[in-house]
C-alpha cells in the first residue's frame, strides 16, 4: 500500500539532513484566539531556539538559522483555519506548515526534523467501507465522513442472477426454501469474492448492514471476518445513501474507536499468516529489508539505540553512548523507512500494543 502523504509533507521528510536543525511545533487557531497571543508563542519559541543555538554552535551558523526562522515567522499566515503550525529551519533548508491536528507544544534542536506530528497531520479522514446485504442484494459503498459513494461490484449484485448457476437437480426441487437457501449461499459467496478485490483497493475499515439471519450466513463463510469492525443488523433494502449515512453516524463519531478495533484486528490477521513483526527489534530488522507494509506504533513511544553488527540490527543503549552508533530515536527513524519504501503509519494511543512491546510492523511478506 503506497502511502498518501502531501507533496509539501514528503519535502520535509527527505530533506537533508544537516544540523542543526530546528523544529518548532506549536498550536494555531488564529480564528480562536488573539494575533499578540501568538505572535508572544512565536517569540517565545524563537528564544529557546536561539538560546540553544548560542549555547552549542558557532556564532555564524546559529545567526543563519535564527535568519531563516525570523524569515519563516515573518510570512505566517494569521487568516488560517488549520489548528496547528510546524516550522522547519536548518542552514540548508527552511519549511512553513500549517497542519489539521491539535499538537502540543514542541522545540527542538537536533540532527533531524520532528516528524511524528507531520505523519499524524494526515491521518484526519474517516475513510471506511460498507457492505449491506438482504436476501435480494448487496451494495458496497465507501465512506468519507457523513459522505458515501456507491462502489459498483465486479459481480452480479442480485440473487436472482444465481439462478441461472443452480444445477439442474437442485433447479427442479420442489421444496423452494431449500432451492432459496443455495442460491442465497452461491450469492454470498460471490459477494465475498467481491469485497476480496475492495478491500485489496482500499484496505479500510468494514461495517456490514443487514438482517441477522443473511448476516450470520455470510460471517460463516467470509474470508474477510477481520475486516469488519462492527455489524449494524436491520433491513435496510430500501434505504437511500443519506438514511444510510444516518444509520452510521452514530457509530463513525467515535473514529478512534473504529480504527483502534481495525487496526487490532489486522494485527491479529498479520501474526496468524506469520507477517508481523513485534518490538522494535524485530521492526527495524524487517523495515531495513524493506518488508514494511504497515507500521503501527504508540503515539509517545521512543527507543534511543546503536546500531549492532549490521545494519539491520539494533540494540538499546542501556545507559551506554557511542556517537558513532548512536541513534537518538530508532521510531523515527524506523518511521522514515517505512514511508521511503511505500508503506504507511498508524499512531494509536499509550496502552493500546502493550501486548505487542508498542510497535508492530505489518509485512508485505
Amino acid at each position: 500500500m503506497n502511502t498518501t502523504i502531501a507533496p509539501e509533507i514528503r519535502e520535509v521528510l527527505e530533506a537533508l539532513h544537516y544540523r542543526p536543525a530546528v523544529s518548532i511545533i506549536l498550536p494555531f487557531e488564529p480564528k480562536m484566539g488573539l494575533k499578540a497571543e501568538l505572535q508572544y508563542s512565536l517569540k517565545h519559541a524563537a528564544k529557546k531556539v536561539q538560546d540553544t543555538l548560542q549555547a552549542d554552535y558557532p556564532p555564524e551558523l546559529s545567526g543563519l538559522v535564527m535568519q531563516k526562522l525570523q524569515q519563516l515567522i515573518d510570512k505566517i499566515d494569521y487568516t488560517t483555519y488549520k489548528k496547528s503550525i510546524a516550522l522547519f529551519v536548518s542552514p540548508v533548508f527552511q519549511k512553513l506548515l500549517y497542519l489539521d491536528v491539535p499538537v502540543e507544544e514542541k522545540i527542538i534542536v537536533d540532527e533531524s526534523f520532528e516528524i511524528r506530528d507531520l505523519i499524524y497531520s494526515k491521518k484526519q479522514l474517516h475513510k471506511y467501507l460498507v457492505l449491506l446485504l438482504s436476501g435480494k442484494e448487496m451494495r458496497m459503498y465507501l465512506g468519507n465522513g457523513g459522505e458515501m459513494v456507491r462502489i459498483v461490484s465486479d459481480k452480479p449484485e442480485h440473487v436472482e442472477a444465481y439462478e441461472n448457476e443452480m444445477p439442474e437437480r437442485v433447479a427442479n426441487f420442489s421444496d423452494v426454501s431449500d432451492r432459496k437457501e443455495i442460491m442465497l449461499e452461491k450469492f454470498l459467496r460471490h459477494a465475498d469474492q467481491s469485497l476480496d478485490m475492495v478491500l485489496n483497493a482500499y484496505p479500510l475499515p468494514l461495517f456490514v448492514l443487514g438482517t441477522e439471519r443473511v448476516i450470520g450466513r455470510f460471517r460463516q463463510l467470509t474470508k474477510h471476518e477481520k475486516s469488519i469492525v462492527d455489524v449494524l443488523h436491520g433491513n435496510y433494502e430500501e434505504a437511500t445513501m443519506p438514511v444510510l449515512g444516518k444509520v452510521l453516524a452514530p457509530v463513525i463519531s467515535d473514529w478512534k474507536k473504529v480504527t483502534v478495533k481495525d487496526l487490532l484486528n489486522r494485527i491479529e490477521e498479520a501474526a496468524n499468516k506469520k507477517k508481523l513483526a513485534v518490538g522494535i527489534k524485530a521492526v527495524w530488522h524487517d523495515a531495513i529489508r524493506k518488508k514494511g507494509q504497515l507500521l503501527i506504533v504508540e503515539k509517545n513511544y521512543m527507543y534511543p539505540a546503536q546500531h549492532s553488527d549490521t545494519a539491520e540490527h539494533i540494540e538499546g543503549t542501556e545507559g551506554l553512548y557511542n556517537r558513532f552508533s548512536y541513534i537518538k530515536d530508532a521510531v523515527d527513524d524506523v518511521m522514515e523507512k517505512i514511508l521511503e519504501y511505500g508503506g504507511d503509519v498508524e499512531f494509536v494511543d499509550e496502552g493500546v500494543l502493550d501486548a505487542y512491546e508498542h510497535i508492530v510492523l505489518i509485512n508485505y511478506y
